[in-house]
């Protein structure tokens, strides 16, 4: 089940979200290095992690190369409709264990704004080389 945050983080997020609303693209590879170790933004490759291609706008826990491996947290919040936007994107980014309990991914989060805001931006733009 979703974990719903408290309408105080969400405004804060938003609001973090507004002031860096565009992001920067080139800076988001940049941050996006640090996942590169698990996932693939470049082509739809998985790695440890599903690939991260034309993941705005997508279903949580629905890329068909990565079916048969989601947690069952993943496929969960994708059954209870989250799909990633930016808003969900920067929840989960932020804090991935809150945003979607008992996923696996290891990784706790990143803690900047504007870092969050880069890496939605890299990920929204087609980062195919």
């Amino acid at each position: 089940m979703l974990r719903a945050i408290s309408s105080a983080t969400a405004f804060l997020i938003v609001g973090a979200l507004a002031a860096h609303a565009d992001g920067d693209a080139a800076l988001g590879k940049k941050v996006f290095n640090r996942c590169m170790a698990c996932h693939e933004a470049t082509s739809e490759r998985d790695k440890v992690g599903p690939h991260l291609l034309g993941v705005v706008g997508r279903t949580a826990g629905t890329a068909d190369s990565y079916l048969s491996r989601y947690s069952q947290g993943m496929k969960d919040a994708g059954a209870a409709g989250l799909v990633w936007d930016e808003i969900s994107l920067a929840e989960y980014l932020r804090a991935p264990r809150q945003k979607v309990p008992g996923n696996k991914m290891a990784f706790s989060g990143l803690t900047s704004d504007e870092d969050i805001a880069n890496v939605i931006a890299y990920l929204k733009a087609d980062p195919r080389p």
